[in-house]
């Protein structure tokens, strides 16, 4: 089959790879509809040193199951499935606890022997634990939609709900990527009451009103946390989502949260130390969040889609066949799109 590896920075090329079978008799075979481009891809497609072992990309799809393992049973072939960005076992004792993502028996698409979500097809290990069946078929218009649950609508859902936003709350989100639209949508789904968006994308934050942001702060730095607090009565915001990963958007939660307030970090840290010292301490603040164990929300957020509720597909705005993967990471990694839906 064909599949999109990474050989060394801002060198991403569609190979042939061995296709994939069944390992284990908890696996399956899943045909890719419908993959997509992450923006943590695009920190290895920045950083990534020459290899001569390159990795399959993507942890972000859905597909028809093509074949089960013998021990399979939530499952058959021909369903329509979504994965969430890890795959997991479903039993262990952090899965029963909602936090798939340290099963025990988990792991990561892409690495170890296991297919990722950039190609034709791939081999789902744990598929009981792992795949979710949707009730649409592969031609259905809500197939971006449901794509999001696979990782930026559950990571958003993680921020919103890690932070304990809940009715009336006033929130902020830092970050007009698909996470932070993802975000939003997500308070608005627990009821908030303000959500101030910040981001300097004019599209994105449009966007962004449109899924429930009431107020869109442009301005970052000392600028952005004063114009956050003028908006909050001069003391900031409750709930802080940060949902971009760098040490300046977690400095920036720290400005606009009120005392007492909570922040919460779903963006991958490119950062090896937290920003937050004894000032942040008398204010009491809490910091929060992390990888987000999107298996536990996929349930939970699917009929909010299948009731038309919320649109969260429209955070993709360019679709590339897989022959064309590397134009993608291109568009993606020069700001050209936000988020890119990839078809094999």
């Amino acid at each position: 089959m064909r599949a999109a590896l990474l050989h060394q920075a801002g060198d991403v090329r569609v190979e042939d790879v061995t296709d994939p079978k069944i390992q284990q008799p908890t696996d399956a075979v899943v045909r890719i509809v419908m993959g997509c481009i992450c923006g943590s891809d695009l920190w290895p497609y920045k950083s990534a040193p020459p290899t001569d072992h390159p990795r399959q990309m993507g942890h972000e799809f859905i597909g028809v199951v093509e074949e089960t393992g013998s021990q399979v049973t939530s499952v058959k072939a021909g369903d329509m499935v979504v994965a969430p960005f890890t795959y997991s076992d479903g039993t262990c004792e952090y899965c029963r606890h909602g936090l798939h993502t340290s099963c025990v028996h988990g792991g990561q698409w892409g690495i170890h022997g296991v297919d990722g979500g950039q190609g034709q097809a791939t081999r789902v290990p744990h598929a009981d634990g792992t795949l979710v069946v949707l009730p649409v078929g592969e031609d259905s218009d809500l197939l971006p939609d449901l794509l999001t649950l696979s990782d930026v609508l559950c990571t958003g859902y993680h921020a919103a709900r890690t932070a304990g936003v809940a009715a009336g709350d006033r929130v902020t989100v830092i970050g007009d990527g698909a996470v932070g639209l993802s975000a939003v949508i997500a308070a608005k789904l627990l009821g908030a009451e303000q959500i101030i968006l910040m981001g300097r994308h004019t599209a994105r934050t449009d966007l962004g009103r449109d899924f429930g942001a009431t107020d869109v702060v442009a301005a970052r730095g000392e600028e952005g946390v004063a114009a956050v607090h003028e908006l909050t009565g001069g003391r900031g915001t409750e709930r802080v989502l940060e949902c971009v990963g760098l040490k300046d958007a977690l400095l920036q939660s720290a400005g606009v949260v009120r005392d007492g307030g909570v922040i919460s970090r779903v963006g991958a840290p490119q950062y090896a130390e937290v920003p937050l010292g004894f000032p942040e301490f008398l204010r009491n603040v809490t910091l929060t969040g992390g990888v987000a164990p999107a298996r536990a929300y996929i349930e939970d957020l699917m009929p909010h889609i299948l009731a038309g509720d919320i649109h969260p597909g429209r955070v993709f705005d360019r679709t590339v066949p897989l022959e064309d993967v590397a134009e993608g990471y291109r568009l993606m990694n020069d700001r050209e799109a936000l988020k890119v839906i990839v078809r094999p």
